[in-house]
């Protein structure tokens, strides 16, 4: 300002200046504020450092007329400082927008300006002063963060990937100041296929196109955009990625506004707008997944429907052609059957006629999902026939030692339902608790429910609660589901079709009704049916259960048998197990290898396990499929104990093909066998593993190696009564033998006898006179059957009622089998077992060294803590030196 020569400009020179000139300028050029001031008609500028920035490259212009400085934008300007300099009021424009030519394009500006007119000396408006602040920046940022706001809200909403696109497209008209127009494309076959435009007409781009014909210079289309409509000449092509894909999902082509620079804060902005549509985009992916893979499981599930349909309808030809020559050979007196051949000719009858009830279910399910399932009301008294519903499976259910109540008192009046749908909901769930219960009982009842109206519908709920070993809670909203099976749950058999619990559920919802479960490991289960059935209003005829009730009933019984016994002593043939869930199974096994072989047979791994242990058989024949110890974990534990891990191992199977046989063989197993076989083939197998001579050998008890040197003896005093790593020297192989014990029972009242110790294989144990004893058992895993083994004569001799007795050493066996699963960091690895016996109770202990762990999911849940608890009270006592568990049972009479 000081070198301009002011006197050729309208103000003249500086000395010239009247007074309020001189001090207007001062204040202008003392403030950091941007400011310009006008003086005299010519509009002559003076403004300060702060403001030169404002005017970018045209600057300098002071003492030039700011109606050329700022012609551009002076239509904006020159309203608001004509009517200050009128008016002499002060002016306040926020955010005015303004075009201005500063760096050498027409720029979209903002600024906050406020007027007021400059007074001369002699007080007239001499001019006009300004003070203004550039608002672009945030004007600009709150725009792009509503167009961002809106793609979010537009890629909320679920759809396909092509419907996404276009919302999301649509949205960008919020900010089309920059982004003029806007055109999305979806990768299709290797090609980019648009999907949709904003801002232009569709056709203005290409409908297909390498990414090499995406334009990036769109002058050619002629169309215009920002603020001040200038021709749009730029455009960028941003590739749309989603996670996981092999490349781009598709492009995104945004026009660059003419009214601004693109620099890095715009590219930002665009960078952040094709994020949006790839996030989108990546939730349509995964929609259009779940979508297909809904879409294949539901036809997976029609196919798997449609077959079971058409299977089903296919076996019932040779079924009936099977089991009607069946039934004719086996009534007819004159056919002249030997028992040999009239007992496989019922075995074969018998299990033709359970596919003939699994065929049946499959079809109930298919025609339920079909909806094709007809209901045929009739009055039945339901009390009645429920009762005797439950009543068909009363024998299976006290062969299996479970005591089974039912309780349905007579109801109000006989009820329109479809008998066979009321049975099949009855005996399913019936069965279902028989199967999962191992000790205690299983109640059935039927009542109404509520205030039961006088007339309409009567409520009724329909209650089968069993004291078996539970569902964890994460199952139990599956439990419905067909084909679904509780992982590692604990059952008689698992033998079935999966589907019991899911044609229940579907047939009181037929009813009209629901069924719910209630249950906890350990504590049971309770299913309950609630239906609504109109009653018949006349009288119900008797009904009874059918034959397919009642071959299920027949088909529990007989897999409820126990296995064969041992064979008569002086029997010196080679001995073979069999280990089968299924009794039909394990006779015809028995007797087809009973001619040449002394023939054990076990229900389940745990009970092969349990003679193996007594005695190793030359042959064992298992199948894979049990409960409680599969043949897979049969084989694991039987190679695991040195007594049993040269023993030959036959594995059946329903798995057929290669991949069974090595993964068998690969098991441990010495010889695989697919079912169906033919049975001269099963026993050349079995008489092939028998006849290896070292097997032989081991089978006899006939040593064939050195035997290990015995291991040193130890003295049996108290502080050597822990000692317990293995055999003392000359010793057998056999429970805790010895007697006489001055300890007392665990209320420490204590008992005398008169005897010496003994020490057994188990550890070091004394049994008195007075009905009491204590072992120290190795926390291994064959301390339960030693503690069971320990404990009869105890329990013998003390005259307890051989029920009692048996309840009472599957309960301690329970507790061993605790102490040792669940002590961790055990100061000594041994269990600690004693037992008092006086007139009136007989009370157990069993204390381990360590701290109570849970158990991990492989484990058992619930088994041990019901079958103590059945036996009588049982109370925990945890402590820093170990858990003692105490059972106290009252003498049965």
């Amino acid at each position: 300002m000081a070198g301009l020569d002011w006197a050729a400009t309208g103000v003249g020179a500086v000395e010239t200046w009247p007074a309020s000139l001189r001090f207007a300028v001062r204040t202008v050029l003392a403030s950091r504020f941007p400011m310009v001031l006008t003086w005299g008609p010519g509009f002559l500028q003076f403004y300060n450092d702060a403001y030169a920035p404002l005017i970018g490259a045209k600057h300098p212009a002071i003492g030039h007329d700011i109606r050329d400085t700022l012609a551009e934008g002076w239509d904006a300007l020159s309203g608001p400082v004509e009517q200050a300099m009128t008016t002499r009021e002060a002016s306040w424009l926020p955010r005015l927008p303004l075009l201005l030519e500063r760096d050498g394009y027409r720029e979209e500006t903002y600024f906050t300006v406020s007027h007021a007119p400059a007074f001369g000396d002699d007080g007239a408006v001499a001019g006009m002063h300004a003070v203004c602040t550039e608002v672009t920046a945030e004007v600009v940022a709150e725009r792009r963060q509503a167009v961002l706001r809106a793609l979010t809200e537009a890629g909320h909403e679920l759809a396909d990937d092509e419907v996404t696109a276009a919302r999301l497209c649509a949205a960008l008209a919020v900010d089309a100041l920059d982004v003029p127009f806007a055109g999305v494309w979806l990768t299709r076959g290797g090609r980019l296929r648009r999907i949709a435009t904003v801002g232009c007409p569709a056709g203005a781009l290409p409908e297909e196109a390498a990414w090499a014909d995406l334009p990036t210079d769109v002058s050619a289309l002629g169309l215009t955009g920002g603020l001040w409509g200038d021709p749009v000449r730029d455009a960028v092509v941003l590739p749309l990625h989603t996670p996981g894909g092999d490349g781009p999902t598709g492009a995104l082509l945004l026009a660059v506004t003419p009214a601004r620079r693109l620099d890095e804060d715009l590219r930002d902005h665009l960078s952040l707008v094709a994020s949006q549509f790839a996030a989108a985009l990546a939730v349509s992916e995964a929609l259009a997944a779940e979508r297909h893979r809904a879409e294949a499981l539901a036809e997976l599930d029609r196919a798997k429907t449609a077959f079971f349909s058409d299977i089903s309808h296919e076996l019932r030809t040779p079924l009936t052609l099977l089991l009607g020559p069946l039934e004719d050979v086996l009534a007819d007196p004159g056919a002249g059957l030997t028992g040999t051949t009239r007992d496989g000719l019922a075995l074969a009858l018998r299990n033709g006629q359970r596919l003939e009830r699994l065929v049946d279910d499959v079809m109930d399910v298919v025609r339920l999902e079909a909806g094709a399932v007809v209901q045929a009301p009739q009055p039945v008294d339901l009390a009645a026939f429920t009762a005797e519903l439950a009543g068909v499976l009363r024998a299976a259910a006290e062969r299996a030692g479970l005591s089974l109540h039912v309780d349905c008192p007579p109801l109000p009046a006989p009820v329109l339902v479809d008998p066979r749908i009321w049975e099949k909901v009855v005996l399913n769930l019936v069965a279902n608790a028989v199967k999962y219960t191992f000790v205690g009982h299983i109640d059935v009842v039927l009542r109404t429910v509520g205030e039961v109206p006088g007339t309409g519908p009567l409520p009724l709920e329909l209650t089968v609660r069993d004291t078996g070993i539970g569902i964890p809670a994460a199952e139990q909203a599956r439990v419905f589901d067909r084909f679904h099976r509780v992982l590692d749950a604990r059952a008689r058999t698992r033998e079935g079709t999966g589907i019991g619990l899911s044609l229940v559920r579907d047939l009181v919802q037929l009813l009209g009704g629901e069924v719910t479960v209630d249950s906890a490991p350990g504590r049971g289960s309770t299913f309950t049916a609630r239906v609504d059935l109109p009653a018949a209003g006349f009288a119900a005829e008797g009904r009874a259960p059918s034959a397919a009730a009642r071959g299920t009933a027949a088909a529990w019984e007989r897999d409820l048998t126990a296995p064969v016994g041992p064979a008569p002593a002086g029997d010196d043939r080679g001995s073979v197990l069999v280990v089968d869930d299924n009794a039909d199974m394990r006779d015809y096994l028995a007797r087809l290898l009973s001619p040449r072989f002394r023939v054990l047979a076990a229900a389940d791994g745990e009970q092969a396990l349990a003679l193996a242990a007594g005695a190793a058989p030359d042959v064992l024949v298992t199948d894979v499929m049990m409960p409680r110890v599969d043949g897979f974990d049969l084989l694991r534990r039987l190679r695991a104990d040195p007594a049993t891990a040269d023993v030959p191992v036959l594995v059946l199977t329903a798995r057929a093909g290669q991949e069974a046989a090595v993964e068998t063989l690969d098991a441990g197993a010495d010889d695989h066998l697919a079912k169906p076989f033919r049975s001269a083939e099963l026993v050349a197998r079995v008489t092939a593993l028998a006849s290896r001579p070292h097997r032989r050998a081991l089978g006899r008890g006939v040593q064939t190696a050195p035997a290990p040197p015995p291991a040193p003896a130890r003295a049996a005093t108290p502080a050597a009564a822990g000692d317990l790593g293995g055999p003392a020297a000359g010793t057998s192989d056999g429970p805790p033998t010895g007697t006489g014990t001055t300890d007392g029972p665990p209320t420490g009242t204590g008992t005398t006898g008169m005897g010496t110790t003994g020490t057994g294989t188990s550890g070091t144990g004394t049994t008195g006179t007075g009905h009491s004893g204590h072992w120290r058992l190795a926390a291994t895993d064959r301390a339960p059957a030693r503690a069971r083994a320990a404990l009869r004569p105890v329990l013998e001799a003390a005259r307890i009622h051989e029920d009692q007795a048996y309840d009472l050493l599957v309960a301690v066996g329970e507790a061993v089998t605790n102490a040792v699963e669940h002590a961790q960091r055990p100061t000594e690895p041994v269990v600690d077992l004693r037992i008092v016996v006086d007139e009136d109770v007989v009370v157990a202990t069993v204390t381990d060294t360590g701290q109570w762990r849970e158990r991990v999911s492989s484990m058992d849940r619930g088994r041990g803590s019901t079958l103590m608890a059945a036996v009588g009270e049982v109370s925990v006592l945890p402590g820093a030196e170990g858990t003692t568990v105490t059972i106290r049972a009252e003498r049965e009479r």
